[in-house]
């Protein structure tokens, strides 16, 4: 009886594990699709990153595509920023959430919406690490909602249409970073 009893719970634990595995493929398709896969940057590169940035206590700190919410939880634990993160994922946005409970970090959120549809008035900072044609595409957000003098981080691809804001380039493997000054 013992050993049946045992040999089912693990058959179920294997089956449960593989679900877990299989949603979260499902979730890193389904955020591809929408313009941009998961793809998290390294914690030496994210320290460079947010050093290069200069970042002040209490700026308000949006990650647009924030996947596990990596960048805003090191902006807000390092920083002291106001962290919003808002990816279109619904297993990263939980992941996110444990992550920064394990952490114990105050002062971060995270959204589960389009980034198009978010409002960016209030952003002092923004970060973003998408694809090219979804970055084109919230360009004109940024335009109509960015106050002046907020910073854009665009991380592994330029902004085409923010080429006259550009104040510096970090040229590192494997991507560029692009630091971008609204006027």
């Amino acid at each position: 009886m013992n050993n049946s009893f045992f040999y089912l719970f693990f058959q179920l634990s294997e089956l449960f594990i593989l679900l877990l595995i299989c949603i979260y493929l499902l979730s890193l398709i389904y955020s591809s699709l929408k313009g941009s896969p998961f793809v998290g940057t390294n914690f030496k590169e994210l320290e460079l990153i947010l050093k290069e940035a200069d970042l002040k206590k209490n700026q308000r700190f949006y990650d647009l595509g924030c996947g596990d919410g990596r960048v805003v939880r090191m902006a807000v634990k390092k920083y002291g920023v106001i962290g919003v993160g808002i990816d279109i994922n619904p297993v990263l946005i939980l992941m996110a959430k444990v992550l920064t409970k394990i952490q114990k970090l105050k002062n971060v959120k995270f959204i589960k919406d389009e980034i198009s549809m978010v409002n960016l008035n209030n952003a002092d900072i923004v970060y973003i690490f998408l694809m090219p044609d979804l970055i084109k595409k919230i360009s004109s957000q940024f335009k109509k909602q960015l106050k002046p003098k907020t910073l854009i981080i665009s991380h592994g691809f330029e902004i085409p249409d923010f080429k006259n804001y550009l104040q510096k380039t970090l040229d590192h493997k494997p991507f560029p970073t692009y630091y971008y000054l609204t006027k």
